[in-house]
């Protein structure tokens, strides 16, 4: 039988020439290129990337927020409450200056009344003055600052101020013998102390 040369099969694929070893194939362009391992994608975990930040670090970003929000409210709170107490404060001062001045309305209207008259009888008029005094001192008295002019008492260093200091046979030393000031108030409410002098001990 004749033989007939065969025609090479098209389907085949082509001779693939043998590879040095250690040389790599160069990469066809129709498959994508492998990029660096990402972390996480060894053992099958999604990368940084791949979703959004945990619900932990959401919660945590909610408390925060949630706290500093307090934290301004309890201060603008705090800034009110402050102002509001100097306010109150402000009118109280306010309030106690005029009782005050109030309670010492009647001593000026003594005083003019007394100046008014004096063309009169000067015994009057120095009765009408002591009138006045008394009056004024027993303001100061309902205003808690008691007056304090005693003599023959013990020298008192919280109440008594010298300013001199006689011997007098009559009185025992350390004894007020004179008062040349009188003193109002006491203790942590005291106006002043008393000027006066003291006998000297032998």
């Amino acid at each position: 039988m004749p033989t007939y040369p065969q025609e090479p099969d098209r389907a085949a694929p082509d001779p693939v020439e043998p590879v040095p070893e250690g040389a790599g194939r160069p990469p066809r362009g129709d498959l994508p290129q492998p990029g660096p391992p990402r972390p996480g994608a060894a053992n099958g975990e999604p990368g940084p990337d791949a979703a959004g930040p945990a619900p932990a670090e959401d919660e945590y970003t909610t408390a925060i927020r949630e706290l500093e929000d307090r934290w301004r409210r309890a201060l603008a709170d705090l800034d009110n409450l402050r102002k509001r107490h100097v306010r109150e404060l402000e009118r109280e001062r306010a309030v106690e200056r005029s009782r005050t001045a109030a309670a010492f309305l009647p001593v000026l209207d003594n005083l003019e009344l007394a100046l008014t008259h004096a063309g009169a009888d000067p015994g009057a008029i120095v009765e009408g003055i002591r009138a006045v005094r008394d009056q004024a001192v027993n303001v100061l008295e309902l205003l808690g600052y008691p007056r304090h002019a005693e003599t023959g008492v013990p020298f008192d260093p919280a109440r008594h101020e010298v300013v001199g200091v006689v011997q007098d046979p009559d009185a025992p030393p350390g004894t007020v013998v004179e008062v040349l000031r009188p003193g109002y108030g006491d203790g942590e409410r005291q106006l002043r102390p008393a000027a006066v002098t003291v006998a000297k001990r032998e």
